[in-house]
């Protein structure tokens, strides 16, 4: 064996681990230069949350336990019934859970939200009847309305939800209807909030 070839295994051992020296180097700058440039590159600010939206307390007079009376249909008589609201779904949906307890069969539930895209509260109700009906509206003049378009009788009517008289332990909710597009309402059922001690 030559002195040549016995060198040249070593030298090229040492010149191969130098490249993966520089190699190491290399990277080792590359992610070093990396991590000091992210925190300079512009951060994006997360979306708004809309559950925060100031309108979102709107309905806050509403959440609570209720204790409900409304004319019966029997003159000079009240029907009796329940209604418990609460924010639910990390306080961004308000729900309803109705009851006219022994005053009839009606058993309901709404999910209201404000929806900040269009400056309006939405609420769908359901209930024992079979019934689904969606509503928009809002809050002015001290009056929550929401309203809906319907058909009865084979006629475009306009149905609403009107609170009002709004105190911290009570208030009138009152379901109206009209037939001539707002011009005139009527009021089909109203009643009476007051709130459970």
């Amino acid at each position: 064996m030559s002195t040549a070839q016995t060198f040249s295994v070593p030298t090229r051992l040492r010149e191969e681990a130098n490249t993966e020296i520089k190699m190491t180097i290399r990277c080792m700058a590359l992610v070093l230069i990396l991590a000091l440039a992210i925190p300079a590159l512009p951060q994006t600010a997360p979306p708004p949350n809309p559950c925060l939206a100031p309108e979102q307390k709107q309905l806050d007079f509403w959440v609570g336990e209720w204790s409900l009376t409304w004319p019966s249909d029997k003159p000079g008589t009240l029907d009796h019934g329940t209604n418990t609201i609460r924010r639910i779904l990390d306080g961004c949906v308000v729900e309803e859970n109705f009851s006219a307890e022994s005053s009839g069969h009606l058993r309901g539930r709404s999910v209201s939200l404000f929806e900040p895209q269009s400056g309006k509260w939405k609420q769908t109700w359901v209930d024992n009847e079979g019934s689904y009906l969606d509503f928009n509206g809002q809050f002015e003049n001290g009056q929550m309305i929401l309203m809906r378009s319907a058909t009865q009788n084979g006629q475009p009517t306009l149905q609403r939800m009107v609170f009002k008289n709004i105190t911290p332990n009570e208030f009138d909710w009152s379901w109206e209807s009209s037939s001539d597009r707002g011009k005139t309402w009527q009021v089909n059922w109203p009643i009476h909030y007051k709130r459970k001690n």
